[in-house]
Parts: structure tokens; sequence; C-alpha cells
């Protein structure tokens, strides 16, 4: 072994032990590496910095645009409020329906973003049904993992290693070319999880730590029913309110009567004023469903919930402020502050008062829809001395706009189809859609360097420098000579099935995309030592790297819903083992049976 593949050695193994155990972030990891190989001149500079100007690397830069892009319209927000309603119905058809909802959205936009929207809203599902959290949210992860293998787009990874082959002279990948293999290991994954993955996930219910740890407080508010509602004649156990968000109704206002604790055969009618305990989630979701069902005619805290545009923002009352012993009317607080308030989280007690009146002491916290606009000047008159409150949080709400939906949609199905029939290659395909979609005013310059992920850019970058590393120094080749040698004896389906193993233990443990960049120039490596085709070695690294499902920091989405499912690491290996075994048996041989060597 020559110096410069000793020294690469000894890299990859220290990147190794830093990707497992998170001493510094990855991408940090990925940027000190390729110094090192610069500084003991394994790769030149220009060699160091090329992965920034890598095709893969740009590619995926501006799909992380054209996927904020499409959140930026509520189309996804508008699914999710669908979604709820079947698994009200059928707890595991639900789990079922928002696996392939998922893998169908991941497969044409990056995951991570579609995880992120869907947690709370998962969340918020399980208190519905009766079911933890925790039973609902590593689905979630794994569906959007499956469904990212399918198409080129669907994850970095793809873009990756088709980058990767595309340097190497061996041309990059069309826009289906997964499609076929990446379909069977997800319908595999499906049945899995619907038949035993659901059954061994944690059954302890931790929905109040969740709450707890997404601040979910109590709240009291008012709902009005509007003439027309179609809450009009419904007994209150079968209404939506509490059917559907579960919401606590303590006290119920009918032409001056007052029905504390009204019991669920209570029949409602128009002009009813309910008192309502709930959350900040049910109150978002309440406003997601006056939007979104033509027929739901409710005012909240006076407000009938129809303005654009707009966020939630918690305001904490201060010790001696100008608010204390004020009510929201003697303040003028909707024109003072250009808010509506919605709900008030104030004393255990029933608040016989009306919205309006209730009397505000410090530690008391306002729950208001004010203009996205306007969440800059409160920020402003928060830091004042004299500042009578602080605002506790902001959560932006995402209103559905077909227009601009359409807008987003067509440019991505223009952008996929042009790749797929190889008249614009996937990179000018993805600057373009940003850029029409600059124009066209649905995005801002500032949006689109807000959208990258320039934590996964850093990293592509820094990584693609291994694999150069690799190349100068023999180091690829020894290695498939390694390979080769204890598995060759087997057979090519052998070496194949060594390669995807060998991948998917890796990605467990550090990046998935840094797997990538480091075996795919084995791969390469392997097949030319073979004289085989490159193609179903490099289709085998490209889908181990993505089927992360043993631990939760081998993928990202992975690492999202750990927190928020307030899982065990254990959780994780007793669901996914058996699912990656099963997706290595079934890569073994379904690739060579679908791409041939």
């Amino acid at each position: 072994m020559g110096v410069d593949a000793a020294i690469t050695l000894g890299l990859i193994v220290l990147a190794l032990i830093l990707f497992a155990t998170e001493f510094f972030s990855v991408d940090l990891v990925a940027m000190l590496i390729m110094v090192g190989l610069v500084l003991t001149g394994v790769i030149t500079p220009q060699q160091g910095v090329a992965g920034f100007s890598n095709n893969a690397t740009i590619t995926v830069a501006f799909m992380f645009v054209l996927s904020a892009a499409l959140l930026k319209t509520g189309a996804l927000q508008a699914l999710a409020h669908r979604l709820s309603k079947i698994f009200r119905k059928n707890y595991n058809r639900g789990i079922v329906m928002m696996m392939v909802l998922i893998a169908a959205i991941s497969a044409l936009i990056n995951n991570t973003p579609v995880v992120a929207v869907f947690i709370p809203v998962v969340i918020q599902i399980s208190y519905a049904s009766g079911q933890p959290p925790a039973k609902m949210l590593i689905p979630l992860s794994y569906a959007s993992i499956m469904g990212g293998m399918c198409t080129l787009i669907g994850t970095s990874t793809n873009i990756l290693v088709s980058g990767i082959a595309e340097k190497s002279g061996l041309g990059g990948f069309s826009m289906f070319l997964l499609t076929p293999v990446g379909i069977v290991l997800f319908l595999a994954g499906i049945l899995y999880m619907y038949f035993l993955g659901i059954r061994l996930l944690p059954r302890q219910d931790k929905i109040a730590e969740v709450a707890e740890r997404f601040g979910l407080h109590d709240y009291l508010t008012e709902i009005e029913l509007l003439d027309g509602t179609e809450l009009d004649g419904v007994k209150i156990m079968d209404s939506s309110l509490v059917k559907e968000l579960e919401m606590d109704i303590i006290e119920l206002i009918r032409r001056g009567d007052r029905f504390t604790l009204p019991p669920g055969d209570f029949i409602l009618q128009a002009g009813d004023v309910l008192k309502i305990r709930c959350n900040v989630d049910k109150v978002k979701a309440l406003k997601e469903r006056v939007k979104i069902v033509d027929d739901a005619r409710l005012r909240v805290g006076g407000n009938s919930l129809g303005e654009k545009n707009t966020a939630l923002v918690e305001l904490v009352v201060m010790t001696g402020s100008s608010f204390e012993n004020q009510n929201m009317r003697s303040l003028d607080f909707r024109r003072k502050y250009r808010g509506i308030p919605l709900a008030i989280r104030h004393r255990d007690e029933v608040l016989h008062e009306h919205l309006y009146s209730v009397p505000l002491r410090a530690g008391d916290i306002i729950l208001a829809e004010v203009k996205s606009h306007y969440v800059k000047e409160l920020k402003r008159q928060q830091s004042d001395r004299n500042a009578p409150f602080v605002l506790l949080s902001e959560e932006a709400l995402t209103d559905f706009n077909m227009r601009q939906f359409l807008l987003v949609a067509g440019v991505m199905l223009l952008l996929i189809l042009l790749a797929t029939m190889e008249v614009l290659p996937i990179m000018m395909g993805a600057i373009s859609g940003v850029l029409a979609l600059v124009l066209f005013g649905h995005l801002s310059m500032k949006e689109v360097y807000q959208a990258i992920n320039w934590k996964i850019i850093f990293l592509l970058a820094g990584s693609l420098s291994l694999g150069e590393a690799m190349k100068n120094s023999g180091l690829d080749l020894m290695i498939a000579d390694s390979l080769i040698g204890r598995l060759g004896a087997w057979g090519p389906v052998a070496i194949l099935s060594g390669l995807y193993l060998l991948t998917s233990l890796l990605t467990e443990v550090m990046s998935n995309n840094a797997t990538a960049a480091l075996l795919a120039p084995i791969a390469i490596a392997t097949a030319a030592h073979l004289e085989l085709s490159p193609t179903p070695f490099l289709v085998a690294v490209t889908l181990a790297a993505s089927c992360s499902f043993m631990t939760p920091i081998g993928y990202q989405t992975n690492t999202m819903v750990y927190s928020a499912g307030n899982y065990r690491f254990s959780d994780f290996f007793k669901v996914g083992a058996m699912l990656n075994l099963l997706f290595w048996l079934i890569a073994t041989f379904l690739i060579p049976m679908l791409y041939g060597f």
C-alpha cells in the first residue's frame, strides 16, 4: 500500500469514527477530511473544491428550493387534513395510506421537509385516534426513505451517485432508472410494516411527554356556531369538534343560559357559544378545517379565521406591565397590536367572562393571529425596556393556494418530463425551474437562499473529495480487489450482495451521502475489474445508502422523528433490523434480474 493510499484509508477511518460519534457535525467532518486530503497532497486544491461545482451538488441545492416552493403552496397541509379522517376510522388503513402518500410525495421532492411538515400533523392525529405518536412517526420516516429511492430526484443520495457515475465517464442515471426496484422494495416495506413492523413499535403512551416537548399548552377560547353551520342539530359527541379535533367543551351558552360541562348527547344549535379548552395545534387544525371544509361556519374569539398570510403567536403577560388587570377590549388589542386574540391560557377555573372581557394577569399567555409581516414589529416591541409582553413562540400559517400549486406542480412536471426525455439535464432543469418560479413571483431570491440546506451541500462537496482521493491513490482498486478476492468464487451476484450489505451497515453509523460518496467509486472499480456493467453495482450502493432503518443517526428523517416521538435507540433496531435484512435479500436477487451484468 502506497503512502497516499495509507493516508486516504486513515482519513476514511477517522471520518467513520467522527460520523458515528457525532463529535462534530457531519458537514464539518466532510470539510475537514477534504482539507486534510489537500494538505497531505493526496488531491490538488482544485480537486478538493471541485465538489462545489459538481452537477450533483448544484442539482441537490436547487431541488431543495423546488421542495420549498411546493411547501409554500400549502398543498401538503391540505393533504394532511384529509389524511387525519382516515386514521380516525381505521388505524391500520391510516398507516398504509399515510405511507403511500408520504412515499409518493418523497419520490418527487426532498423527503426532509416533507417529514418536517407531517410530524406535528401526525402527533395531532395521534390524539384523535387514541394512538401514541410513537406508533406513527417511525412509519412516517421509513415511508419517506422508501419513496425517495424510487426516482432520481427523490433524495440527494441518488443524485450524488448519478453525479459520480457521470464524472467517471459512465453517464448519469435516468429519471426512473431506480423506479422498478424502488417500487418493489416499497411494496415489501409496506407489507412488512402492516403485518409486523407496527406491532414492534413501542406501545407505551407517551402523548403527555410529547405534548410537553412541543409546548402544547391548554388554552381557553370561545367558538360561536353561525347560521348554516354543519354542526347545527348534531350531538356534541358526534361533532367534528370532539370526534376530529378532540376539543374539550367545558361550557355552552345559549340565549343567555349557561350549561357547564354539557353531556355528550347535548344537541348543538346555530347561535350557541362554546367555551373550549384546547391547545395551539388544535386551534391551528380548526383554522385549516375552516379554510378547507366549505360548510364550516364558525367564529373563534370573534374571528372568522378567514385571514390569509398570518401567523399564530403566543404572548406572555409580564409582571407589572400595562396588560395587567386590563382586558382585550380596554387594551384595544386588535388595533394597537394588529392581532386577533383567539384564546387565553388562564386560571384553571371556567371563565364565565367573554374572551374580550377577561382581566389579564401576569403569566397569562395570549394566543393571537397576526399578519405575518407584523411579527417583526412585535419582536421589536418586546425588546423595549417596558414591554408589556414577551413573544413566547410564533408559527406561520400556510394557506392552500391552488394557483400557486398548479404553477409549481407544472414546473416540476415539466422538469421531470424534460429530464426523462433527455431533452434537458436534470441540473439545468432544476435551475431553470427555480428561476421560472422567481420570475413568476412565487419565490423571492431571499427565499431561494433560505431554502437551501447548506449543511447537506457542504457535506456533499466535502464527501466527493474522498472519491477523488481513492481514485488518485488507487485505494478504490485495492478495496475492489479485496472484495472480489473474498466473494469472487461465488460469482458477481455474491459480490453485489456483499457491496449492498457493506453500504447498508456503514450508512447506519455515518451519513447516507458520505457512505454513497465513499462506496460508489469502489462499485465502479469492482465492475471494471470484473469487466461487467457498473449499473447494477451503482444501483446497489445507491439503494443501500438510503436504506437506513436500524438507527436514528443514519438518515436525517430518522433523527427528526427520534426526538419528536421520544423513542429509544433500541426502538429503531427492533423495527428496522428485519426490514434491512428483507431489503438486502430482495435487492440481491432483484437488481441482477432487472439491470443485468
